[in-house]
């Protein structure tokens, strides 16, 4: 089946409509093509995977590398991908604007878009500054046909200011600036969880699962959320076991971790598989 980029689109929205569905991360084109095999409904680029892919830290690619790497996860596979587009690329609205139409071109069905400077003494943008550039992707998206998914993502937990308060203002204003979709990476707890959704009711909320979160996907649904994000957590466990199997040969000289690794007769299989 090859669906159209409208298709594609179209299949992303009416995801968000009902019920709650895992979006997984792949950092590669075999990553993307074994989740598809898999049977998950779509897939979001991550770009701190795909940095630590390229061995550069997350936050440290750039626009035209972001870009060639959607591109290249689209091009893997027939489901809807959504990118994990930074803060936008842009000094200004006017940059976001111009990086935003050029991400939709690549044929993705979504776009997040968060509130984080990258700068360490000052992780936040102003929330006036946000929402100017939330409404410049926007804007944006609509030139282009507008049925591109619009993700604004508030950055509070993540970056060390979990200000709750402050986090449902911010997304309140994205909402109202045109984001289909609310995320707040980093909230953790039934009442943070509780409090975003009611927050942007009716609109739908994503949420970032990782390993300090013990909720189930059941759990999660019945809060209300519609969508699960693994971020870089997928390519975080690939590099984990790397990390362990060669931290084993370095600090002991031992080799018996690569016993627990697939064998190239079953990883051979399953692209043989995926490749028909």
């Amino acid at each position: 089946m090859n669906r159209t980029v409208s298709e594609k689109r179209a299949a992303f929205r009416a995801l968000h409509q009902d019920g709650c569905f895992v979006l997984p991360n792949p950092w590669d084109i075999g990553s993307a093509r074994v989740l598809e095999s898999l049977g998950f409904k779509a897939l979001a680029t991550t770009s701190a995977g795909y940095a630590w892919s390229v061995g550069l830290p997350d936050g440290q690619v750039s626009r035209a590398m972001s870009l060639a790497y959607i591109r290249q996860i689209v091009a893997a596979t027939e489901l809807p991908v959504s990118a994990d587009f930074e803060s936008g690329f842009g000094v200004d609205p006017e940059g976001v604007a111009e990086s935003v139409r050029m991400a939709v071109e690549t044929g993705v069905a979504g776009i997040s878009i968060e509130d984080s400077t990258g700068d360490p003494a000052n992780p936040l943008r102003d929330t006036d500054e946000a929402v100017l550039r939330v409404r410049a992707a926007r804007h944006a998206i609509d030139d282009c046909g507008g049925d591109t998914l619009l993700v604004a993502r508030a950055e509070n937990f993540f970056v060390g200011k979990p200000d709750l308060e402050d986090t449902l203002i911010r997304l309140k204003a994205y909402a109202e600036a045109g984001a289909d979709c609310l995320y707040a990476p980093g909230i953790r707890t039934r009442e943070e969880i509780q409090s975003v959704v009611a927050a942007v009711a009716p609109k739908p909320v994503n949420l970032l699962i990782g390993p300090a979160c013990a909720l189930t996907l059941h759990e999660v649904e019945a809060l209300g959320v519609r969508r699960i994000s693994l971020g870089g957590s997928l390519a975080r466990a690939a590099w984990g076991g790397f990390m362990r199997v060669v931290n084993e040969i370095i600090g002991r000289g031992r080799f018996d971790t690569l016993t627990n690794v697939p064998t190239n007769a079953e990883l051979n299989a399953i692209f043989r598989k995926i490749q028909g």
